[in-house]
C-alpha cells in the first residue's frame, strides 16, 4: 500500500478500504467522511439527512434510534461499498442541565441516541465487517465518537455525560468482545468542538459571545477544538497504520483532559 499522497498532503493509507459513518451530514461527521474520501476510501455517509454529505460519499438515509432502520440502512450501504472495514459511529445528540433539569422521557431519548444508536449499528455493521477482517487482519475497526464529559465533570451536562460514559464503557468492552475476530474498537473524546450544536446551544445563551468566551476559555488551549480536528483523530485510530491500537480513548480536547495549567499572571 502506498504512502504517497493521494491529494494534496493527504496520505492514500485507506485506498481499497470501504466506510462507514453515522451522522455524516454535518459536523464531525461530515468532517470526517471527507477525509476518508480524501485518503482513499469509498465511503457511506448515513444519516437522518444525508443531504451535507460530502461530495463523493453514498448518501444513506435512517433515523439511528429505529433498529429496522438501521439494518436496512448498513445493509444498503454494504451493498453499494462492496465491503466493510471500518464504522465510524459519531451520530449523537447533546443535552444540558443538571440531573434535576431533563424528565425520564429526555433520558430514555438521549440514551436511546447517543447509546442505543451505537448499538444498533454496530450489530447491523458486525457482519460485514467479520467477513471482512477474514481476509484483511489489521484494516478493520469500529471507531465512537465519545466526549470529554465521559472522563471529566462538567457543569450542566449531567445527562449528556451519562450517555458518554456508557460510550466510553460500551468501547472498551466491544474492544475486548471483537479483538479475536481481527476487529478494533477504539473512541474518540473531543472535548468542546465548534460545531452546529454548540453554535445552536451559543445561540440559545443570553449572551452568546459572552457564553463563546467562555468555552474557549475552559481548555487550555484556549480555544474549541474543531470538527476537523477531530476527524483526523479518528481517522488515526481507524488507519491500517493504527493495528496495534485498541480499547483506546483518545482526548482531543486542547488540553482539558490531562493539563493544568497556573492561572496567567
Amino acid at each position: 500500500m502506498s504512502d504517497a499522497p493521494r491529494t494534496g498532503r493527504h496520505p492514500a493509507d485507506f485506498e481499497g478500504m470501504a466506510a462507514l459513518v453515522t451522522g455524516g451530514g454535518s459536523g464531525i461527521g461530515a468532517a470526517t467522511a471527507a477525509l476518508l474520501l480524501a485518503r482513499g476510501a469509498r465511503v457511506a455517509v448515513l444519516d437522518r439527512d444525508p443531504a451535507g454529505a460530502p461530495a463523493g460519499a453514498i448518501p444513506v438515509t435512517a433515523d439511528v434510534t429505529s433498529d429496522a432502520a438501521v439494518r436496512a440502512a448498513v445493509g444498503e450501504a454494504v451493498g453499494e461499498l462492496g465491503a466493510l472495514h471500518t464504522l465510524v459511529g459519531n451520530a449523537g445528540t447533546g443535552a444540558v442541565g443538571t440531573v434535576e433539569d431533563n424528565d425520564d422521557a429526555e433520558w430514555s431519548r438521549v440514551l436511546d441516541v447517543n447509546v442505543l444508536g451505537l448499538v444498533r449499528t454496530a450489530r447491523a455493521a458486525l457482519p460485514a465487517l467479520r467477513r471482512t477482517a477474514a481476509g484483511a487482519p489489521g484494516r478493520v475497526s469500529i471507531t465512537h465518537t465519545c466526549s470529554i464529559a465521559a472522563t471529566a465533570g462538567l457543569p450542566q451536562r449531567a445527562l449528556y455525560g451519562a450517555s458518554k460514559g456508557a460510550v466510553l464503557s460500551l468501547t472498551l468492552a466491544m474492544a475486548a468482545d471483537h479483538l479475536r475476530e481481527g476487529i478494533r474498537v477504539n473512541c474518540v473524546n473531543p472535548g468542546t468542538a465548534d460545531t452546529p450544536w454548540v453554535g445552536r446551544l451559543l445561540d440559545r445563551a443570553d449572551d452568546p459571545v459572552a457564553e463563546r468566551a467562555a468555552l474557549h476559555a475552559r481548555q487550555p488551549m484556549g480555544r474549541m477544538v474543531t470538527a476537523d480536528e477531530v476527524a483526523a483523530a479518528i481517522a488515526s485510530l481507524a488507519s491500517p497504520s493504527a493495528s496495534g491500537i485498541t480499547g483506546t480513548a483518545l482526548a482531543v480536547d486542547g488540553g482539558m483532559q490531562g493539563v493544568r495549567l497556573r492561572p496567567a499572571t
